[in-house]
């Protein structure tokens, strides 16, 4: 019994305060040296959207960015059309953007970008976007300004599209709290924020060369993490740059997006747990915590739903315990104080108690996905969308 509570201690020890430390040390991060000067030049952007059987959404997603306020002509969006209609194909060829229809027996992110950046060139920037996400008005330009600055690789930050239902809801309080944790703290202490799929901007030439390298089913933003970190480039988060991204609505698609993102930190951990400590052994902390650390974190529902289940048990057992039970509640209030610091003012409104009222359900799904992450990462678990318009200005 020793060894087990010795165990949940020191795990749930690094989580909690992981958590709690990088959402508290958030306030200090400061973006003020993104936009130092003035910064004249229009850098040459190719805004990259791959868009697999997103039907619904990608021809008012390319009208939109094809309209954003950059100069015309230092900017130009390319969508990969992977398993479009025709009559979508057809639309999106009359929005002003360049479309390249794609077929692969296997559908990725990574093999449509690889297809477009081999037939483009001529370009400073590369801007990824998801087939939902709509580009907040200055966002190219404070991407520019933050790049002509000497910051290359730059993650924006996402924010809620629409929040229409409690699992919407959710997912867009889980969003903000990650980019105040894993993106501001870490980059308020010096590390590199964490990439998140999309919203993202690297020097075309590297991303390329990356791209090219890579052949990620799922999770291709983790393994172009650690590659730019091999090559001491990390990632600055730039939280005035906003694109409104879609949050999902129902459970199911809740459900699958976990299950990818789940086996992706799982195969990421496995894949490089020992480059990563060696990298710690050589002094390369920030390779370390991007490879090892950060995929240790339980997932943030499961953390949630965990801690009340060892409260409740190690209150009801505590006479059998050796190391006793208060740590229990230590922890929960801690992490409970961790998420509450990190959720924005504006979110603390009447949806946030449906939000709440939510996390069973979500703890359920994700409890159960720990049991379906066979192959997950081995093919591509396609999340649709629906949502045309910016419901939330949140």
């Amino acid at each position: 019994m020793l060894v087990l509570e010795i165990i949940l201690l020191v795990y749930f020890g690094f989580v909690v305060f992981h958590n709690f430390f990088f959402s508290a040390i958030s306030f200090i991060y400061r973006e003020d040296r993104f936009f130092k000067g003035t910064v004249n030049k229009h850098s040459r952007i190719a805004v990259l959207i791959p868009s697999y059987k997103e039907d619904g959404v990608i021809v008012s997603t390319a009208e939109l960015a094809v309209r954003h306020n950059y100069p015309p002509e230092a900017f130009t969006v390319f969508v990969i059309a992977d398993s479009l209609q025709p009559a979508t194909v057809q639309a999106l060829q009359q929005t002003g953007a360049t479309v390249f229809e794609v077929s692969f027996e296997k559908s990725t992110k990574v093999r449509a970008l690889q297809f477009a950046l081999a037939k483009i060139e001529g370009y400073d920037l590369a801007v990824i976007l998801d087939a939902d996400n709509v580009m907040k008005e200055g966002f190219l330009a404070k991407i520019n300004q933050a790049f002509n600055n000497g910051f290359l690789n730059l993650q924006g930050r996402r924010v809620a599209k629409n929040s229409d239902t409690p699992m919407a809801y959710l997912d867009s309080i889980s969003e903000a709290i990650n980019n105040q944790i894993f993106r501001k703290g870490y980059n308020a202490v010096g590390l590199s924020s964490s990439l998140i799929g999309s919203a993202m901007a690297f020097p075309f030439q590297p991303f390329r060369d990356h791209i090219n390298a890579m052949d990620s089913v799922g999770g291709f933003d983790r393994e172009l993490h650690l590659r730019l970190l091999t090559k001491k480039q990390r990632i600055y988060y730039l939280e005035s740059a906003e694109v409104y991204d879609e949050k999902t609505r129902q459970a199911e698609a809740f459900s699958n997006q976990r299950r990818r993102w789940l086996s992706s930190q799982f195969v990421y951990l496995q894949r490089n747990f020992t480059k990563g400590v060696r990298a710690l052994l050589k002094g390369d902390f920030i390779f370390f915590e991007a490879s090892v650390l950060s995929n240790l974190l339980l997932p943030r529902i499961l953390t949630l739903g965990c801690l009340p289940i060892l409260v409740i048990v190690f209150t009801l057992l505590r006479h059998y315990l050796v190391l006793g039970y208060t740590w229990t509640w230590a922890y929960a209030i801690l992490y409970v104080a961790a998420l509450v610091i990190a959720v924005p003012t504006k979110y603390f409104d009447k949806k946030l108690l449906t939000a709440v009222a939510s996390l069973p359900k979500a703890f359920a799904l994700m409890f159960f996905n720990l049991f379906r992450l066979k192959n997950a990462n081995k093919k591509f678990i396609h999340t649709p969308h629906s949502t045309t318009t910016v419901e939330s200005k949140k």
